[in-house]
Parts: C-alpha cells; structure tokens; sequence
C-alpha cells in the first residue's frame, strides 16, 4: 500500500446528541467526500430508532459508510472494523482526499488510527464462568467486575450491555493484560494522516438534548421497534441503550414511565463516558458544534502544514 500523505482522515468525535451529523454533513459537501460512521450502534440494519442514524436524506445527500451494513445476527467487533475500515479507506482515498470518520465509539476511532493488537485465543471456560455469573447475579455484577479488572475500559463501555462487558472480562482474566491495554501504545503507520475534532456542550445543555432526543424517538416508535425485535433481545447487538431498558418493561420489571426515566438515564451517563474516553486524546481539538467556520478554518490550517 503506498503512502499518501496527502490524504487525511478528519475523524468528528463527541457524545451522543452533541451535534455531530449536521456538522459533518457541512463538512463533507464542502470537502466533496463520504462519511465513515465508527459508531458501532448504527452498524445494524434492524435498529434504526434506537441508535439516531444520519436519515434518508442525509445518507443521499452524502455517501455514507457502515450505517445498516450488519445484521443484528452477525458476529462483529472492533478487529473486524477496523480492517474492514482501512480497506474502505484505502478505496476512498483513491477519489478523495479527505475523507470523514465520526460517532462516539471511542476503542473503534482508535482502531482505526492507532491500530489494535491482536488478542490471543481465551480459554472458553473464562466465558462460560462470566456467562454463569451473569444468569446468577445480574448485570450489576458484571460490572463490578469490569470495573475492577479494566477501569480504563470501564468508563467508555456501554455498561449496560453484559456481552461487552464480558468480553473485557474475559480478556483480561485470560491474558492478565487490561483489555484496553491491546489498544496501540505505539501508533503503527496508517497511509493517511489524521485530523481530530472533538465536539462538546455545556453537561445541562447536552443532557436537555438527549432528553428530547429520547422523547423525539419515544414518539417515532421506539417502543415498537424495540418490541419488533423482542424475541431477539438476547443478540449482542441488542444488549445496548435504548434497547435493553424497553426490554425491561416488556420482561415485566418496571412500567413505562420507568422505562422512559430509565432510556433518558442511561443515555445521559453513556454520554458521560464517552467525554471521559475522548478528553484523555490529547490530540483532539475541541470545539462547540454551532462553530461550523472556526471548524473548517482549523481542518484546512492543518492541511497546509
């Protein structure tokens, strides 16, 4: 693969709700290029409420990448993203020269920029054990756990759902490395170079959009789809915000009014988590998103060094 150095990957980071999709749109009709999506929720075609995808009009408008590619019954993770990005990548830079990278899942960002390590194979029965405490205990006991072995990856993980946290478990108890430990320390060499821009709100500012994000999905039919999908809850792609709390209410566990208060909660803190895992890149730039030009301004400066 030869190196193009003048090509530039400009990854869009921040939470959910901050603002990202519009801000990108903006950028890739001025710089005439597509959009990759990193964020692993909108990889699945049967989840299109839930996880807020770019709509109909924007994915026309602008070319967009790994937004409804899966299905909810693929197996699927960030080793398999990032060499399935990097292959899109290397097909893009062939008619761009930037080309965008946004959404909120931080391990899958830097995949794709610093490079993972290969994770060795995992005795079986570390799963089988994770597994047993899981049906025993509850979720709450997964994440203890996590939070115990691997607090890195703790603060940026949905939380809520047990297969993600089983495999940081298991990693981590098979190997004795930290999960987030096979994140690159040392960058490998990618044939593009990388710009970051991070977005970000006040907290009551980003919290108030996530409330009416969540009331705005409540109405499109977010109940339906979720109960659409019920006798799938169990699938990996499924164990997420927005998903699993509605699962609750129809398991019989609480009522709707719960389940609204509990989707508006576990948004807000998995927005939370996603600023902790972004603030640590000392190589994001961070800006609000209503600073469209300062943005744009900032990405061709770092063009011309």
């Amino acid at each position: 693969m030869l190196i193009k150095n003048n090509k530039y990957l400009l990854v869009v980071a921040g939470p959910t709700a901050v603002g990202k999709t519009d801000l990108c749109i903006k950028l890739a009709k001025k710089f005439k290029t597509a959009i990759i999506s990193s964020d692993s929720r909108q990889f699945y075609k049967e989840t299109d409420i839930g996880t807020a995808k770019p709509s109909a009009a924007e994915m026309q408008d602008v070319p967009h990448y790994f937004v409804n590619n899966l299905s909810i019954h693929d197996d699927y993770d960030v080793r398999k993203f990032e060499k399935d990005a990097l292959l899109v990548l290397n097909n893009l830079f062939e008619m761009h020269n930037v080309v965008i990278m946004t959404g909120g899942s931080g391990l899958y960002i830097d995949a794709v920029c610093n490079g993972f390590d290969e994770i060795p194979a995992i005795d079986p029965s570390i799963r089988k054990s994770l597994n047993q405490l899981y049906q025993e205990k509850g979720i709450t006991a997964l994440q203890e756990k996590l939070a115990e072995l691997d607090s890195d990856y703790y603060k940026q993980v949905d939380v809520n759902n047990p297969q993600r946290l089983i495999r940081g478990c298991e990693v981590t108890m098979g190997t004795g490395k930290p999960f987030s430990s096979y994140r690159k320390k040392e960058k490998v060499r990618r044939p593009f170079q990388v710009i970051k821009v991070g977005l970000q709100r006040e907290r009551q500012e980003l919290y108030h959009r996530i409330n009416l994000r969540m009331d705005q999905m409540i109405a499109a039919g977010l109940f339906e789809e979720a109960a659409g999908l019920y006798p799938q809850r169990y699938l990996n792609a499924l164990q997420t915000v927005g998903y699993s709390e509605i699962f609750g209410y129809l398991d019989g566990e609480y009522d709707k009014e719960e389940a609204e208060r509990l989707l508006k909660r576990n948004s807000r803190r998995y927005a939370k988590r996603q600023m902790t895992w972004f603030r640590r890149d000392e190589e994001i730039q961070w800006f609000s998103p209503d600073e469209y030009e300062r943005v744009e301004a900032y990405v061709e400066d770092q063009m011309t060094r």
